[in-house]
């Protein structure tokens, strides 16, 4: 299966084109745009809807974003009460700096127990090392059994949405990539499987079944981790999950170190957020809680992988950092123009949408051309901080990443303190801002600028020349209007209540 992987922190990714390259290819594309248009206006009328039945939903989106903050300022001690507590529980925590380290934990964790395949819960930070990848390079086999990753793994596709990763399928297609691959990975679909969603999900269940019964060590993510009592969840939608939690001896969990929160009565308010925000419901159908170990009742040995991967070197950013407060529930992703016309692949990322065009730059540098694309895969319209559950701005951090991408500066890579170089690329946009900035200071050229403007504007291009294209190829040139606001303003009010 190729996957997207976003790597060690200071390495680029597998090559990908840039944003604008990526999704101008996927624009042309009338199927999948019909089925993105199709699903994020359904999840996002839904997600209105659950949102509006709570009076104090402004006042669980503070708290939250609160306790996000408050988690992030103190991390280093949250997370050492974490480990004290899932060790107390009888799990062991292992900590990896990087995705490399992180896969070989892993891998090393599953080749003591003497298994050749493993099951899968949905897991968007395994996705981001690579884990698939790194198992199947040593003979180990992993399943996903999310039903939406199982369709992406049988159809050796790559995820488009943090909540419904193949939601660039429509049902037929699903059928045809069940029709013809299930039975490479396990039990057949079966003879004359419709497009149904109902007999779509029955051939899935049939074909999990067996992996379930027969798989030894499970590996999962966390929505959350509690360091106060050491315990794990998972909240989802099916089910699977669920088995994989609980049938396999071994329990492996892979999770970012951003995860935690510090005490159990803090799942309160993410337990009304996450599911109203991600899947517009009340609460998650299944809402899976573990705390180490316990004899009879689960897996027998617990593993808990914490994963930097350049989170560290995020929450360094004192702008930037808020993108660490994510809850992953994807309805940034269902309100963005930009996301609805060019899908999740054209992210070059396993994030994709607007928190993906903040937090993969970050986790993985601005030095690649995908990454240094991604701050600005937006229009800037606001709509992802208003839906935000944990009130993340992600336009203020889009604008925060251009500057970086443009001017370079100060950064943390790798745990060090190095000073970015500008990106390739972005000469003239520095220009462009100089002289912007030179005229801003200067109203006598700027009120000069204005007038020529509006005289001339008979003769002005529908287009941009040289590099301005790049703008003007994808943008409608705004008309220049006859006269300025100031003169207007003069003309109209015959220069009284001041002339500036």
């Amino acid at each position: 299966m190729s996957g997207t992987f976003v790597g060690m922190p200071g390495h680029a990714p597998p090559a990908h084109p840039a944003f604008p390259k990526a999704a101008h290819d996927a624009v042309h594309d009338a199927t999948l745009r019909a089925n993105l248009r199709h699903a994020t206006h359904t999840i996002r009328a839904k997600r209105a809807r659950a949102v509006g039945e709570l009076s104090d939903w402004a006042a669980l989106r503070e708290a939250g974003r609160q306790i996000k903050d408050h988690t992030l300022r103190h991390l280093d001690r949250y997370l050492l009460r974490l480990e004290e507590s899932v060790t107390a529980a009888g799990g062991t925590v292992h900590w990896a700096a990087d995705a490399g380290e992180a896969n070989r934990i892993v891998t090393r964790l599953v080749k003591d127990t003497g298994e050749s395949e493993v099951v899968k819960v949905k897991s968007m930070a395994t996705q981001e090392i690579g884990l698939n990848e790194a198992l199947a390079a040593e003979g180990i086999r992993a399943y996903e059994t999310d039903l939406a990753e199982l369709i992406v793994q049988l159809g050796e596709d790559r995820p488009s949405h943090i909540l419904v990763p193949a939601i660039h399928r429509n049902r037929h297609e699903i059928r045809d990539i069940f029709r013809t691959e299930m039975g490479k990975w396990g039990r057949p679909a079966p003879q004359g499987l419709t497009d149904e969603p109902a007999d779509l999900a029955e051939a899935a269940r049939l074909h999990l079944r067996e992996k379930f019964l027969r798989a030894k060590v499970g590996i999962s993510g966390a929505n959350f981790m509690v360091a106060e009592t050491g315990t794990l969840v998972v909240v989802e939608s099916e089910g699977n999950g669920r088995m994989c939690l609980t049938l396999p001896e071994t329990l492996i969990s892979v999770v970012g170190i951003e995860k935690v929160v510090p005490s159990w009565r803090d799942l309160e308010v993410f337990l009304q957020t996450l599911p109203r925000s991600s899947t517009a419901e009340r609460m998650n159908p299944y809402t899976s809680t573990w705390t180490g170990t316990t004899d009879g009742d689960g897996p027998r040995v617990f593993h808990l992988v914490l994963l930097d991967n350049g989170r560290t070197d995020t929450l360094a950013d004192r702008v930037g950092r808020q993108a660490l407060r994510c809850i992953r529930c994807s309805a940034c992703l269902n309100v963005c123009p930009v996301y609805e016309r060019a899908g999740g692949h054209a992210y070059g990322s396993v994030y994709p949408g607007p928190i993906g065009a903040i937090l993969s730059p970050q986790l993985r540098g601005t030095q690649s051309e995908i990454d240094a694309s991604l701050p600005y895969a937006s229009s800037l319209c606001g709509a992802c901080y208003e839906v935000c559950p944990v009130a993340i701005d992600i336009p203020e951090v889009l604008v925060h990443l251009r500057e970086r991408v443009v001017e370079g500066g100060p950064a943390v890579r790798n745990g060090n303190k190095v000073v970015l170089r500008p990106a390739k690329g972005h000469a003239a946009e520095r220009a462009a801002m100089r002289a912007a900035r030179w005229a801003f200071t200067h109203p006598g050229a700027l009120r000069t600028g204005q007038r020529v403007a509006a005289r001339t504007r008979r003769l002005h291009p529908r287009a941009l020349p040289g590099p301005g294209r790049a703008w003007s190829d994808t943008r409608d040139l705004p008309a220049v209007p006859p006269e300025s606001f100031r003169d207007w303003w003069r003309r109209t009010r015959g220069g009284k209540d001041g002339d500036r």
